[in-house]
């Protein structure tokens, strides 16, 4: 929001309420807030471009990786098992607090090899789907070079929202 309390659409500081336009955009809403997919930014495959937040409780969870309850690394040189482990670990972290999935506003992906960004798409759309509708965060990925762990392959830090 801009100091007058207009809530701006685009970059081009346009006020939502005076934008008007022929191109329907892919929204969904809720008392929540809602995700947004306008078509000038194409349809991202998985995720949402815009996830708007209207009050509520934010939840931040650390990073995630792939080390069960008692510590120990789960997948050693094994990504599928990295990442599975990953997501079920946000999954415990999500329902702690009385989150799933499709509470999820935007995760931030950390990859040591972006070769294996189908598999982790696979393993993330499943994760996705446990909820109806299947969630879709704002998300970004990113390849780094090592991981606080040096076996990590995969880290994920997420932000949900109530």
């Amino acid at each position: 929001m801009s100091s007058s309390g207009v809530k701006w659409a685009s970059a081009t500081n346009t006020p939502a309420s005076a934008r008007s336009g022929s191109r329907a955009s892919s929204r969904s809403d809720n008392a929540e807030g809602g995700r947004l997919n306008p078509p000038e930014l194409g349809t991202p495959p998985g995720y949402s471009q815009i996830v708007e937040v209207r009050g509520g409780r934010i939840i931040f969870i650390s990073g995630q990786t792939a080390l069960n309850r008692e510590g120990e690394l789960i997948g050693k040189n094994d990504f599928v098992a990295q990442a599975e482990q990953v997501f079920q670990n946000l999954s415990v972290a999500l329902q702690s607090v009385g989150c799933t999935a499709s509470n999820l506003v935007k995760l931030t992906v950390f990859l040591r090899d972006m070769d294996n960004l189908a598999v982790y798409r696979e393993v993330r759309n499943r994760f996705f789907a446990t909820t109806s509708p299947p969630a879709a965060p704002g998300v970004t990925l990113v390849e780094v070079s090592r991981l606080y762990g040096p076996e990590f392959l995969i880290e994920i830090e997420a932000i949900a929202a109530l």
